[in-house]
C-alpha cells in the first residue's frame, strides 16, 4: 500500500481531505484514480474510503506554493462524485476554501504575521483570488472561537473570506448572455456567474412556493427533469458547453424571504437538493438580487447604503450573509468586492492508503 499524507478538515459546511500538491501524482488521470480510491467512489456509501456518502463530504482540496505573484498559495478544488468513477474540477468550493489558510500555515507554506494572518489564495479552478483572514495568536492557528454558521453545530474561530474580481470567472462575464433575464423552456431565468455559474428562477414559475423541504423537491421527478432540461440549455448559453457530466451550473429556485432575510432559496447542485447553499452559490444569488431587471427584482429585500449591500440569503437550514460593494455599470452593475464569514476545523492528520497498483508513490 502507498501512504499519502493528508489532513481531514471541515471547511464551512463541507468536509474532506486536504493534500499538499507535492504528495499527489502530477498526472491528472493517475491523481484522479488515487482520489477515487481514497474517497471510496463509486459507491453510494463510500464504505471503502474516507467519503461521507454525500456530495458535501466527498470533496478534496489540493494546496501548494502559488504559481502567481499576487498570491501566497494555489488551491485546487476537486469534487469526487459519490456514485460515479469521476472527479470534477469544473467548479470552485468556497466552503472548503475556509480550510486552505489554516492548512497552508500549518504545513509551512505561509508564515504567521501576528495575531491575525492574511493569506492570498489563488483559486486554480477559476483563476481568481480570495483573501482569507484567520486568527493566529501566540504563533499558531486558532480553531476555537465564538463564530457560528448555519449548518454547523457549535462555534469556532471566524475566518473572513474576501473575494476580488470573481465576476465571470467561469463563464467570462457576470451575465454571460448579456441579459438580466433569459427565457428557457418557457421559464424566465437570470444566468449569472459571480464565482459560481448559477441559474436563478422564480419558484412559482415552476409550480412551487419556495418553502418546500429539500426532501420534497428531491421526490418530485417531474420537477427535477424540467430543471435539468433548463440546465442543459443554460449551460450552453453560459459558455460552459455540454454540461451533462458537469456539476455546473447550479440551479436555484427563489421566493420572497420567509424569515427576515433578503431572498429565500432552494438549490439544485445540480442533481440533488442542497440542505443549505454553497458559498459561491450564495454570492451569485445575492448578486442577482442587485442586478436591475433580474428575476429577483420584485422579490428581494436588500439593505445597505451607497455602494455597500448586505444580503442574508435564506436556505433550508438558516442564513448565509453576503456583503458586497457594487457600482452602476451602464444598464447593469460592477461588483467591486464580495465578502463573507466561514469557520473551519482540523479533524485529523495522518496517512491515507491506496493499493500500489493504483499508484506506487513515484
Amino acid at each position: 500500500m502507498t501512504a499519502i499524507a493528508c489532513t481531514l478538515m471541515r471547511g464551512g459546511t463541507s468536509k474532506g481531505p486536504f493534500f499538499l500538491a507535492r504528495n499527489l501524482p502530477s498526472a491528472v488521470e493517475v491523481r484522479d484514480r488515487v482520489l477515487l480510491a481514497i474517497m471510496g467512489s463509486p459507491d453510494i456509501r463510500q464504505i471503502d474510503g474516507l467519503g461521507g456518502a454525500d456530495s458535501l463530504t466527498s470533496k478534496v482540496a489540493i494546496v501548494g506554493p502559488s504559481t502567481r505573484p499576487d498570491a501566497d498559495v494555489d488551491y485546487l478544488f476537486l469534487q469526487v462524485v459519490v456514485n460515479e468513477p469521476r472527479v470534477d474540477g469544473s467548479q470552485n468550493c468556497g466552503n472548503m476554501l475556509a480550510g486552505v489558510a489554516p492548512f497552508a500555515i500549518e504545513n509551512g507554506l505561509v508564515p504567521i504575521t501576528g495575531d491575525r494572518t492574511r493569506v492570498r489564495i489563488h483559486m486554480v479552478n477559476t483563476s481568481s483570488i480570495a483573501v482569507a483572514e484567520i486568527h493566529t495568536p501566540n504563533g499558531r492557528v486558532q480553531y476555537s472561537g465564538d463564530a457560528s454558521i448555519d449548518g454547523v453545530p457549535g462555534t469556532a474561530a471566524p475566518i473572513l473570506l474576501d473575494f476580488l474580481d470573481i465576476a465571470g470567472s467561469s463563464c467570462g462575464a457576470l451575465l454571460p448572455t448579456g441579459n438580466a433575464v433569459d427565457v428557457i423552456e418557457g421559464v424566465e431565468a437570470t444566468l449569472i456567474d459571480n464565482g459560481m455559474p448559477v441559474v436563478v428562477m422564480r419558484a412559482t414559475d415552476l409550480g412551487k412556493t419556495g418553502a418546500e423541504s429539500p426532501a420534497d423537491l428531491e421526490a418530485d421527478k417531474a420537477l427535477k427533469a424540467r430543471v435539468e432540461a433548463i440546465r442543459m440549455e443554460a449551460g450552453r448559453r453560459m459558455n460552459l458547453g455540454d454540461v451533462t457530466r458537469k456539476t455546473v451550473p447550479k440551479m436555484c429556485l427563489v421566493s420572497p424571504p420567509q424569515n427576515g432575510g433578503a431572498i429565500a432559496t432552494r438549490n439544485f447542485i445540480p442533481h440533488t437538493v442542497h440542505k443549505a447553499i454553497g458559498v459561491f452559490g450564495a454570492v451569485s444569488v445575492a448578486t442577482a438580487c442587485v442586478v436591475p431587471g433580474s428575476v429577483t427584482a420584485n422579490i428581494a429585500r436588500i439593505s445597505g447604503v451607497g455602494s455597500s449591500r448586505r444580503l442574508d440569503v435564506e436556505h433550508p437550514t438558516g442564513f448565509f450573509t453576503v456583503e458586497m460593494d457594487v457600482e452602476p455599470d451602464g444598464n447593469g452593475i460592477k461588483v467591486q468586492r464580495a465578502a463573507l464569514l466561514r469557520t473551519a476545523r482540523k479533524i485529523m492528520s495522518g496517512e491515507a492508503f491506496v493499493d500500489d497498483a493504483i499508484w506506487d508513490g513515484r
